[in-house]
């Protein structure tokens, strides 16, 4: 940023702004993600955060822009998550135990969304961050981001995240660094665990890719022995916004060949939260096309498949940059 691009801003040129703001936009959405796990929560709150900044360029002294677009984005993110309204509780499930099918309640927030690779940036962590950009936007760790108050959500990702010094991260914050260090010892011991990086394939490789295969290829021939070869002990399948999942490799083989049984199959592939993702679709009965009936976020363990997340949502899909319906040839 020059101070002749400010100068411009603060005058009202809106081309002058946008060249201020667009080299962070990429990763103040990704941000605004991690703390609200939804995609379009986290662009609406950007538009309101950019909308802020405009109206407030005046009064910005032109130091470090990005952690003044940062302090914007986060407090409107802490004020979007002050509206209980905007988070109601699921109904859930009566009982917390696993029945003999492996249903259970889900600790899942409902509201989770898959968030498309091509949205991520190249935004490297600060030195003070304990988690890579890989690790860091995992579906696992933006789950177990939503279970934390929203101060200490939001104290973790920039500290842990982007990798903030303590008094960056309090005058982002309006607080004091105390008070960030504090609520970053909560976050910490309060973050339920994500994946393990250490044994997981690196994304886009042949092997990666031929955990996929082996999935899709199982799945095709509702080959319910290797299905339940390819899924961990202690796998699980998540469907947000349903309030249950499912537990163990033979329930979960069991429920995805039994919700589909007699159907074609055919699936498209994908990247979310830096994961092998498909998309689903299943032939209509009337007409010679395919309709579109989820996106599945995989994730990987060793050579298995440790979780399994279907999101039904097709408004989603169009993120992902797929049509809700195929053509049959």
């Amino acid at each position: 940023m020059t101070e002749a691009t400010l100068a411009r801003a603060q005058a009202g040129d809106g081309e002058a702004f946008r060249e201020l703001t667009d080299p962070y936009r990429r990763e103040l959405q990704a941000h605004c993600y991690r703390i609200l796990g939804s995609v379009q929560d986290a662009e609406d709150v950007l538009q309101e955060a950019l909308l802020a900044a405009w109206r407030s360029i005046g009064r910005f002294d032109g130091r470090s822009p990005r952690a003044w677009l940062y302090r914007i984005a986060t407090n409107r993110c802490l004020n979007y998550l002050r509206g209980e309204s905007r988070r109601p509780q699921s109904s859930g499930l009566p009982g917390q135990g696993a029945g003999p099918t492996g249903l259970v309640r889900s600790g899942e927030p409902w509201w989770l969304e898959p968030y498309p690779d091509d949205l991520l940036g190249d935004t490297t962590p600060g030195p003070e961050a304990r988690y890579d950009a890989r690790e860091s936007i995992a579906l696992s760790f933006v789950a177990g981001l939503q279970h934390l108050p929203p101060q200490q959500r939001a104290v973790l990702v920039l500290r842990d995240v982007l990798g903030f010094p303590a008094g960056e991260a309090a005058a982002i914050l309006g607080t004091t660094q105390a008070a960030v260090n504090s609520a970053l010892i909560r976050a910490r011991a309060g973050l339920r665990p994500g994946r393990d990086l250490h044994d997981v394939p690196v994304p886009r490789s042949p092997a990666e890719a031929a955990i996929v295969d082996r999935f899709v290829s199982a799945f095709e021939r509702f080959d319910l022995d290797e299905l339940v070869a390819l899924l961990t002990d202690d796998a699980k399948l998540t469907m947000p916004p349903e309030p249950a999942e499912h537990r163990g490799p033979q329930p979960i083989a069991g429920f995805l060949l039994e919700s589909h049984s007699g159907q074609d199959l055919r699936f498209l592939p994908t990247r979310a939260n830096s994961q092998p993702a498909l998309v689903l679709y299943l032939p209509d009965p009337s007409t010679p096309i395919w309709r579109a009936s989820g996106l599945i976020v995989l994730t990987l363990r060793g050579n298995q498949i440790h979780a399994l997340t279907r999101f039904a949502d097709l408004g989603l899909l169009a993120r992902f940059g797929f049509p809700r319906t195929l053509p049959r040839s």
